[in-house]
């Protein structure tokens, strides 16, 4: 995983910038990094200026792009602009809130640990807003912006309202989070020699223990940013089209 992270997020970032540049046409190189180049956010809400703590390859490799695209912004090869969405999530997702919609479905969901740990969603619409946002001229240049819903919530509140969205009397038993810990390591390595997609891994587990809470006023007050679609919206739409698609039954 560290050479494909690297591979697609610094090397395919260079890339990118190189080519914008001998274009000579690019207006505005505007780069997705991730929230979680902060990692587990000891201060809440964070903010841009919170430390740096990436816990994964993933998000190492994310943040390992960024002085790059600064770079190319400070030497007036090309202006930039960094944005940093939260948890990402809406209608054609198939992966990661569909695992939390297909197990609410089923009216129970294991929270391993005391279920207050803060997650912060980003409904689609809202970040395409953002990123359209972003692409004016003159805005946020050269600067870097946490982008999120108006609102976080305790992981056990988002599955409860994942579960009224869908109308489902959902049942969160609790149970201790260190050894599904251990067994993301295990399984991942086991997994490794022979090529298999793990069925739990370190970053899946984190989703219960690392903290995820943001304030956005610097995207409010830079870009215009205002996210329109709240919460308990979002996830009725996301609910539906997972419905529409078979996804659930």
């Amino acid at each position: 995983p560290e050479q494909y992270y690297w591979d697609v997020n610094v090397g395919g970032t260079k890339i990118m910038l190189e080519e914008s540049v001998k274009a000579g046409t690019v207006k505005k190189f505007i780069y997705c990094s991730t929230c979680g180049v902060h990692g587990n956010v000891e201060v809440r809400p964070g903010t841009e200026e919170s430390p740096i703590k990436p816990a994964d390859y993933y998000q190492q490799t994310k943040y390992e792009a960024e002085p790059i695209v600064t770079e190319y912004f400070t030497k007036g090869l090309l202006k930039t602009v960094i944005l940093r969405p939260a948890a990402i999530y809406g209608p054609g997702d198939p992966e990661r809130f569909f695992l939390i919609y297909k197990r609410v479905a089923g009216g129970t969901f294991l929270i391993f640990g005391n279920g207050k740990t803060t997650y912060h969603p980003l409904y689609i619409d809202n970040l395409v807003d953002a990123l359209v946002l972003a692409m004016a001229p003159g805005k946020g240049e050269g600067q870097a912006y946490l982008i999120a819903d108006e609102q976080f919530v305790e992981i056990e509140d988002l599955v409860k309202r994942v579960g009224q969205a869908l109308g489902v009397a959902v049942k969160c038993p609790h149970y201790p989070v260190w050894p599904v810990v251990l067994a993301g390591h295990l399984v991942e390595k086991l997994c490794k020699p022979f090529k298999i997609s793990p069925p739990i891994h370190p970053r899946r587990v984190d989703w219960y223990r690392q903290n995820r809470a943001f304030n956005i006023a610097k995207a409010k007050r830079d870009l215009g940013y205002q996210p329109k679609v709240g919460l308990d919206e979002g996830l009725r739409r996301t609910g539906e089209w997972y419905r529409k698609e078979g996804y659930l039954k």
